[in-house]
């Protein structure tokens, strides 16, 4: 079942809890935006514009693991000197991530349903990666979009790729959640939506 839930930003209220959360990973994404002209004194500028946003995925309730930098950014990845680290947010914090009121921000989440074993693959990968990071975050290497593919792929649910490849075919949240859509009209996977902020231009699908 597909569901889009159109509502003004200010009016969504976390947690959003769903019957039978433990059988599914949901794959949350924050839009990437920027001020409407007449907010610009208002409104913040957020990291990467339209083309930015994030990813995260929550496989307990209201635990979302996601992938962000930590120290200099670095344009290159180093294998050596990793700025970066799997964190776990709650919903309000990962989609404050950028700044922005996480009430009032465009978002979607798909819910993919998954096997026990499969859900023990996520556990152990991401017990592994919130202990100790596996790659660098960086332009040219891996970032949130890229590390929750690499995530999800490892887990069994998508098809798992090499390092290289991975960061090239997901380089911004767009990719991986146009690829996640696809899915979810081919397997009936639901999709709750909710608009953001009519002070921002939002990125589009």
């Amino acid at each position: 079942m597909h569901v889009s839930i159109g509502v003004d930003g200010q009016e969504v209220k976390w947690p959003l809890r769903e019957p039978g959360d433990s059988t599914y990973l949901k794959v949350h994404f924050l839009y990437g935006s920027r001020p409407l002209r007449k907010y610009r004194d208002t409104e913040p500028k957020w990291f990467g514009g339209v083309l930015g946003g994030h990813v995260g995925i929550e496989g307990d309730s209201d635990k979302i693991v996601d992938f962000v930098p930590m120290g200099k950014f670095h344009w290159f990845a180093k294998k050596e000197d990793r700025h970066s680290t799997f964190t776990v947010h709650s919903p309000e914090s990962f989609y404050a991530i950028l700044g922005g009121n996480p009430d009032s921000v465009k978002k979607a989440i798909v819910y993919i349903p998954v096997t026990g074993q499969q859900k023990a693959r996520f556990d152990s990968i991401a017990t592994v990666y919130l202990r100790r990071t596996p790659y660098d975050y960086a332009l040219f290497g891996m970032r949130c979009a890229a590390a929750a593919y690499d995530v999800l792929g490892k887990s069994g649910i998508l098809t798992s790729y090499s390092y290289g490849r991975t960061y090239k075919k997901i380089f911004y949240p767009k990719k991986l959640r146009k690829l996640l859509f696809r899915k979810a009209t081919e397997n009936g996977w639901r999709i709750v939506k909710y608009n953001g902020s009519v002070k921002r231009k939002w990125e589009r699908d």
